[in-house]
């Protein structure tokens, strides 16, 4: 993966072998023959049979065993006896993890065979909702802003009525909106990370990076409505190194919008935030994302929806995820000192978002700068991938994809769980505090760790 991927022509492809980074394409969602179905079906046909013939996915999500199944139970045992409406079983299992793309498959681009699934699938989601319109409920959990902004003033009210303990209200929820009553949901706050972060942190002159680096955070939706303690601890993190810090959030990334289809939504998110942050970049400010997915959104998705805005192009360039940002800057001046260790040690759990940016497991570099601390990595898929977590139709597969991370987490024996991921976080927190009886470990994300571990 590149900041700026471009498309290769046929020339240029590679064959099996090949030592060249991966690349992607951009998308084409502009191009009315990009929704065409039958050449979609079609470009499934063929890449699904390469799948049959390779099967190196067959223990990421359940995408590919529901494939491989349906191919071995059919009547040929090929893919010829697998009818073309199953074809959507398929993509409905599929949570854009990119796992395959990044970690398992050897015919992406520069390949001759041009292999993306994860972007096929994209594109399968992208022509249903234009034939046959998008779906209500997740549409609505989707709108993030829209749903913090309203349950900002009736916070406490909002989350009494959302709570697991709340049986009749989440039975309810459950019948009325398919939304998994045992599923944990977000928490929201009457004081937002922007409220909270109207007067940034003023950057420590005794911190090495003092007068050398200046950082705008984008707190990301979940950071800003659901979880506010993420962007104060970010902040006050990056002040005590001496950062300069600024904050903005213009509005949600759109990871939602494109997990459902719904691609010039996002289109236009990624032009409007990209246009936000620009004066920013101009005057020399790092950005920081404080969301794996969030990081994914505008590093690689954003340049491949956009491919000829500069404004994104150069959001790309510019956004660092938190933990990689901590990391460049003890390389490049040392960490401030006063980092104390943290008692019964952490497990940090590397979302596929997060790998998907092809940086390495920042978050666990970040931590074991931390003294005298046991830092533990689970590099498994949580399975929560947005909303198949929580809706009742998918979250029996969201447990059954996360179940071997789960045990891992369990298995490490730390008193504290953080992941790239908030939601990932949570599901698999949910998940082994089931398995334990209902023992809780303290859940976060790494850079709140690491702001525990400077007492701020």
């Amino acid at each position: 993966m590149t900041d700026e991927p471009t498309v290769l022509p046929p020339a240029a492809a590679k064959a099996e072998g090949s030592l060249d980074a991966p690349m992607r394409h951009p998308i084409a969602w502009q191009d009315p023959a990009y929704y065409d179905m039958a050449a979609i079906e079609k470009e499934m046909e063929r890449v699904f049979d390469i799948c049959h013939g390779c099967r190196r996915c067959f223990n990421l999500c359940d995408s590919f065993p529901k494939l491989f199944d349906m191919i071995d139970e059919g009547p040929t045992g090929e893919l010829d006896g697998v009818p073309t409406e199953k074809y959507a079983e398929v993509a409905d299992a599929c949570t854009l993890c990119d796992m395959c793309f990044l970690t398992k498959c050897p015919y992406v681009p520069p390949h001759e065979f041009n292999l993306d699934f994860p972007h096929l699938i994209l594109r399968y989601r992208a022509a249903k909702r234009k034939q046959d319109g998008g779906d209500f409920v997740r549409d609505q959990l989707g709108k993030t802003d829209r749903n913090g902004t309203l349950a900002k003033p009736v916070a406490g009210l909002a989350n009494w009525a959302t709570a697991r303990e709340n049986t009749p209200l989440r039975g309810f929820l459950e019948a009325i909106a398919g939304i998994d009553k045992d599923a944990g949901l977000p928490q929201f706050h009457t004081k937002t990370a922007k409220d909270r972060l109207k007067t940034m942190p003023a950057a420590d002159p005794a911190g090495p990076a003092f007068g050398q680096r200046k950082a705008v955070i984008y707190a990301t939706c979940f950071s800003n409505y659901n979880d506010p303690g993420t962007a104060q601890a970010a902040a006050k993190v990056l002040a005590k190194q001496g950062v300069e810090t600024a904050f903005c959030y213009p509005e949600c990334c759109g990871m939602p919008q494109l997990e459902s289809g719904d691609l010039a939504d996002v289109a236009g998110r990624a032009a409007r935030t990209a246009e936000a942050f620009a004066p920013y970049i101009a005057q020399g400010y790092d950005v920081i994302a404080l969301t794996a997915s969030c990081g994914l959104m505008m590093k690689f998705e954003w340049p491949l929806l956009l491919p000829d805005n500069a404004a994104v192009k150069a959001l790309a360039r510019a956004t660092k995820d938190v933990s990689q940002y901590v990391v460049s800057l003890n390389k490049a001046f040392g960490l401030a000192p006063g980092l104390k260790p943290i008692e019964g040690g952490v497990t940090v759990h590397h979302a596929c978002h997060a790998r998907a940016q092809n940086m390495g497991a920042q978050s666990a570099q970040m931590l074991k700068l931390i003294p005298d601390t046991r830092i533990e990595l689970v590099e498994r898929c949580s399975g929560h991938g947005g909303t198949f977590g929580v809706m009742k139709e998918t979250r029996p597969m969201a447990l059954k994809v996360g179940k071997p991370a789960a045990r891992q987490v369990a298995t490490k024996k730390t008193e504290e769980l953080c992941s790239d991921c908030p939601l990932a976080c949570g599901h698999l927190g949910q998940m082994v505090a089931a398995e334990a009886g209902g023992a809780v470990m303290h859940q976060g994300h790494p850079i709140e760790v690491l702001a525990k571990a400077y007492g701020l």
